[in-house]
């Protein structure tokens, strides 16, 4: 199980489903642990009912069907899923109204999807997904890749209230592939995925939203800095060191 899960922490997002699968089949045993464990990239459905997309994930997913934030209903239909409370589920549908907001002023576009849960802790357990298509054809403005995917999973955890406070831990993944496809410099693929986590004990005079917002807008610009420095910043050093810029080679040749 150990090996497995390091080498899927090295697999790139795009082929995660493939390799998943692949080890489900040699380690059957293991199936739930790496289910739970492993993170894929994200999928998107149509709510007929509503006409938003919404994102698939482990979630909001029991059997083969998928619960719809905007509709509460599952797709394909499934008379006994279950459902938040009715105090849950309107603050569902507050926070993904709220999460709208912030994705399209983070990302310019995309489809987010929230989804709120019981545990078993008198608390309740988040689900903030973002899933953004880059490419030329699809979510992308700019136009600047020929194929690019951004996936985020913010899962929080909310402890029971005591004396005003709650105890609040989120885990957050984001898995990013980008390839570019340029005349001068060639096709250029770069894809990998992050994780961490935060804990705070928070008042909640403010609201639960406001707390759970504030931590993963926190946590985003952390993790966008990480895969700045971590992926970009030490490419960008490989390339200008096997490649370096032509003024940089004038610059080095000795004088005659």
């Amino acid at each position: 199980m150990e090996a497995a899960m390091g080498l899927m922490r090295r697999m790139p997002p795009k082929h995660t489903e493939t390799a998943l699968s692949a080890l489900l089949s040699l380690l059957p045993h293991h199936s739930s642990d790496l289910l739970s464990q492993v993170d894929q990239p994200l999928q998107v459905l149509c709510d007929v009912d509503s006409g938003k997309e919404f994102i698939l994930c482990e979630y909001n997913r029991d059997a083969d069907s998928y619960r719809s934030p905007w509709s509460n209903k599952y797709h394909p239909p499934l008379e006994d899923g279950p459902h938040p409370s009715a105090e849950l589920r309107k603050l569902e549908i507050e926070a993904n109204e709220v999460f709208a907001i912030y994705r399209d002023q983070y990302y310019e576009g995309g489809i987010s999807s929230v989804y709120l849960w019981e545990d078993e802790n008198d608390g309740f357990v988040a689900c903030f997904l973002i899933k953004k298509d880059g490419s030329k054809n699809a979510h992308g403005r700019r136009g600047y890749l020929q194929e690019g995917a951004w996936d985020a999973i913010h899962v929080i955890e909310v402890g029971p209230e005591e004396e005003g406070k709650s105890r609040y831990c989120l885990t957050s993944t984001v898995m990013l592939s980008m390839t570019t496809n340029d005349v001068s410099s060639s096709s250029f693929n770069l894809s990998g995925s992050i994780r961490r986590q935060m804990n705070a004990d928070l008042s909640v005079a403010e609201g639960h939203l406001c707390n759970m917002g504030r931590m993963i807008e926190e946590m985003e610009g952390k993790l966008r800095n990480s895969l700045d420095q971590v992926y970009f910043g030490k490419t960008k050093e490989m390339v200008c060191t096997l490649r370096p810029p032509a003024e940089l080679v004038q610059m080095r040749l000795p004088e005659s």
